[in-house]
C-alpha cells in the first residue's frame, strides 16, 4: 500500500472515531477499505475515479474468493460490512457516495437540468418540505426518463394527451386509487412547471384524470386504551438504550398524538423542565404549540436522557442507537416492532399515526370539544380533524340509538 493510501486509511479511521463508531467497527471498516485500495492499486485505478460498477464487481469477486477459501457461500448479509467500509472511504475521498449520475446523452442532460431547477422551485417558490420534494422529484425523474427515452429531446415539446394517458396507465398497474391520485397531483405540478418554463408547448395538466375519492371514505385504524397500555408496558420493561428511547416516544405518541416528524424534530431546548412545558413545532402548519409536560412523558424522556441517549452534539432528543449518532429518520418500523412485541395486530396500518387517531377518538369520547382536539393535533381548521373522529362519532351515534335523549357531538 502506498503512502497516500496509508494516509487515507489514517484519515478514515479518524473520521469514524469522531463519529463514535465502536473500535471493532472502526477496525473492520478500515480493513475492508485497505483491501479495496490494494485491489485498485493492482489495476491502476485511482480512488477518485471509482464507479458504482467497479465496487459491485469487487464485491462479487470477494464473494467468490470467500467461497473458494471456505468451501461455502457467505451469509446473506455478509457483504454489508465490506460495503459499508468501502462506501465510507469513497465518501471521504469523493465527497459523495453514491456519486451523482452523469449525463451520457442530450436526454440525460436535459432531464438533470429540469429536475435540478424543479427542485429549487419546489423549495423556494412552493415552500415544500424535504419529504414532499423527494416525492415530487421521484415522479418528475420517472416521467421525464420515460418520455425522453420514447421520443427524444425534441419530443418533450410536443407532449400530447395520449402520452400522459399511456404513462398513467403504466403507473396504475400496481397502485391503489389513493396512490394513483397522488401520482396525478404530482404529475400536474410537473406539467404546469414545464409549461411555465417553456419546455412544453401546451399546459396539459388540466387533462390529467385522477380517481375519485370520497370524503372520509376510509376508516382509520386505531388502538383501544387497553392495547396502548399493553404496548407501553412492554416497552417500559426494556431497559436497553433502544427500549428507553422507544418507551419515551410511545408515551409522547399516546399522550399528545403528535406526528412522527414532530417527534423526530423535538430538541433538547424544547422541554422546559422548570415550567413543565413542551414546545411542539407542527410540521404541516409551521406553527408552534406549548403543551403541558405530563408526568409519564417527563419521566420517560428523563430516563432516556440519563441512561439511554448516546453522547452526541446533535440537539434532537431522539437519536439512533448506532453510529453515526444522529436524529431518527423514521418511526414506522419502531412502532411496528413494539406493537408486534406486545402481541397487537391492528386491522389496518400499524405506524405511529394510529396513536394520533386513538388520541383524537379518546378525547371525543370524553366530550372534549372538536376545536380543542384540533388545537392539540396542530390542525388549522376543524375540518382537518373530522377524519380522525369518524370512528368515535359512529360509536356515539350507536349509543344514542340505545339511549333515548342522548345527543351526538357535532
Amino acid at each position: 500500500m502506498s503512502k497516500s493510501d496509508c494516509e487515507l486509511i489514517t484519515e478514515l479511521k479518524a473520521v469514524l472515531i469522531s463519529q463514535q463508531y465502536s473500535p471493532v467497527v472502526v477496525g473492520n471498516y478500515c480493513a475492508y477499505a485497505r483491501g479495496f485500495l490494494d485491489h485498485l492499486a493492482r489495476r491502476n485505478i485511482l480512488v477518485t475515479d471509482v464507479t458504482e460498477a467497479q465496487v459491485e464487481r469487487y464485491l462479487r469477486d470477494s464473494v467468490a474468493l470467500f467461497r473458494q477459501r471456505r468451501g461455502r457461500r457467505p451469509g446473506p448479509r455478509w457483504h454489508q460490512i465490506p460495503c459499508a467500509g468501502i462506501h465510507a472511504l469513497l465518501r471521504l475521498v469523493q465527497g459523495q457516495w453514491p456519486p451523482a449520475p452523469k449525463a451520457t446523452c442530450a436526454a440525460d442532460a436535459l432531464r438533470f437540468t429540469i429536475c435540478n431547477e424543479y427542485e429549487t422551485w419546489l423549495h423556494e417558490e412552493r415552500g415544500f418540505g424535504r419529504p414532499s420534494i423527494d416525492a415530487f422529484l421521484w415522479e418528475a425523474r420517472h416521467f421525464l426518463a420515460w418520455q425522453l427515452e420514447r421520443c427524444g429531446v425534441e419530443g418533450l415539446m410536443d407532449l400530447s394527451i395520449g402520452d400522459i394517458d399511456r404513462y398513467m396507465d403504466l403507473r396504475a398497474l400496481k397502485l391503489t386509487r389513493c396512490s394513483l391520485k397522488a401520482v396525478a397531483e404530482r404529475l400536474r405540478s410537473l406539467l404546469r412547471y414545464l409549461h411555465r418554463t417553456g419546455h412544453i408547448a401546451t399546459d396539459q395538466s388540466p387533462h390529467i384524470i385522477a380517481p375519485l375519492l370520497y370524503a372520509y371514505e376510509g376508516v382509520p385504524s386505531i388502538l383501544e386504551r387497553g392495547q396502548i397500555a399493553a404496548v407501553l408496558e412492554t416497552a417500559r420493561t426494556d431497559k436497553t438504550p433502544a427500549g428507553l428511547r422507544d418507551h419515551a416516544i410511545l408515551q409522547i405518541l399516546a399522550t399528545y398524538g403528535l406526528r412522527a416528524g414532530e417527534i423526530r424534530n423535538l430538541r433538547i431546548e424544547d422541554i422546559d423542565w422548570r415550567t413543565e412545558a413542551i414546545r411542539v413545532r407542527h410540521s404541516k402548519t409551521q406553527t408552534c404549540s406549548f403543551l403541558p409536560l405530563m408526568d409519564p412523558v417527563g419521566e420517560a424522556v428523563l430516563a432516556y436522557l440519563r441512561s439511554g441517549r448516546p453522547a452526541t452534539d446533535a440537539r434532537e432528543i431522539f437519536i439512533r442507537t448506532r453510529a453515526p449518532y444522529r436524529k431518527l429518520e423514521k418511526l414506522y418500523s419502531l412502532v411496528r416492532r413494539r406493537l408486534r412485541h406486545a402481541g397487537i395486530k391492528p386491522p389496518g396500518k400499524c405506524g405511529p399515526h394510529i396513536f394520533r387517531h386513538a388520541r383524537a377518538v379518546e378525547m371525543l369520547r370524553a366530550s372534549v370539544p372538536q376545536k380543542v382536539i384540533g388545537d392539540l393535533l396542530g390542525h388549522r381548521s376543524t375540518a382537518s380533524t373530522v377524519p380522525y373522529l369518524k370512528l368515535a362519532t359512529e360509536d356515539l351515534r350507536a349509543i344514542a340509538l340505545d339511549v333515548p335523549g342522548a345527543e351526538v357531538p357535532a
